[in-house]
């Protein structure tokens, strides 16, 4: 009896710690994001060690909002990064399809060790490839472009291998019907393969566009042009200003116009986000 008793204890205490270590983690994430939009509407100036900082002293303002949108291009800086991001994922999606079809559908020699091979890009920590990158770009003539930001990125290893097993979970038989009926190579890719490819092209397409909207390193390297900097790029360059005058609060409104679109987009399709994630089996 104690041993069961004892058990049904362990049982019970378990899903609890794992939901106050969620909590936790939970509340350590949100602090910063916290103290951002106290921040951003407070008017008072105030450095960021302070704890009092988290109470607004005044009533809301967006007051820093406006002086931040007016001491940077914001909508041009958000115009770069949404043609950079959105530029990337439309070059990905052609070549992740192309390059899924051919490894999951195609025989060929070799085809088992050129995917592995393929895969090894994903062992690679993308600082490794900077400078061999930004020589490339620059013999191409790529260098201070929005192009030169994009075109390292056209092949995903990990889309590859995404609709890799997406399409090798589609039945052949759909295939070989079109196939009878005289579909070409495309109408079956488009009219077969992708449509029940959707999940993963969904989720994928999350992974792509919040990884390159928040991409600060590679931009720093390739762009010069004020006129050509994204939104991280154009958000340290402001910071570096409003930081000589210690405007903390006009500091977080920029941040968190920046931050805004993603935020919007999950709040608005977080449904979707979970759903395609779930549907393509992405842990």
């Amino acid at each position: 009896m104690i041993e069961a008793s004892s058990g049904v204890a362990n049982r019970e205490i378990t899903p609890r710690l794992g939901y106050a270590a969620t909590l936790l983690l939970a509340a350590l994430w949100i602090t910063p994001f916290l103290w951002m939009l106290v921040a951003a509407f407070n008017p008072h100036t105030y450095g960021g060690s302070s704890m009092a900082s988290l109470v607004p002293s005044y009533l809301p303002t967006l007051g820093n909002f406006a002086e931040a949108w007016a001491s940077a291009d914001f909508p041009r800086y958000g115009l770069n990064t949404a043609i950079i991001s959105f530029g990337i994922l439309a070059g990905q999606i052609v070549m992740i399809t192309l390059a899924g079809y051919a490894f999951a559908r195609l025989e060929f020699p070799g085809r088992t060790l050129c995917f592995y091979l393929f895969l090894l890009q994903l062992m690679l920590a993308p600082v490794v490839l900077i400078a061999p990158n930004l020589a490339t770009i620059a013999k191409l003539g790529l260098y201070d472009s929005l192009l030169g930001v994009m075109a390292p990125y056209f092949a995903s290893a990990f889309g590859t291998f995404l609709m890799r097993q997406a399409f090798r979970a589609i039945p052949r038989e759909l295939e070989d019907a079109a196939l009878i009926d005289g579909a070409s190579v495309w109408q079956r890719i488009g009219f077969i393969y992708l449509p029940l490819a959707k999940p993963s092209l969904i989720a994928f397409g999350i992974v792509s566009v919040t990884s390159h909207w928040n991409e600060f390193l590679w931009p720093l390297m390739v762009i010069n042009s004020p006129d050509l900097r994204p939104l991280t790029v154009g958000l340290a360059s402001f910071t570096r200003g409003a930081e000589g005058a210690q405007a903390w609060g006009v500091i977080a409104a920029g941040t968190l116009m920046v931050s805004a679109p993603l935020l919007i987009a999950f709040a608005l399709f977080q449904r979707a986000f979970v759903n395609s994630f779930v549907s393509s089996g992405i842990k």
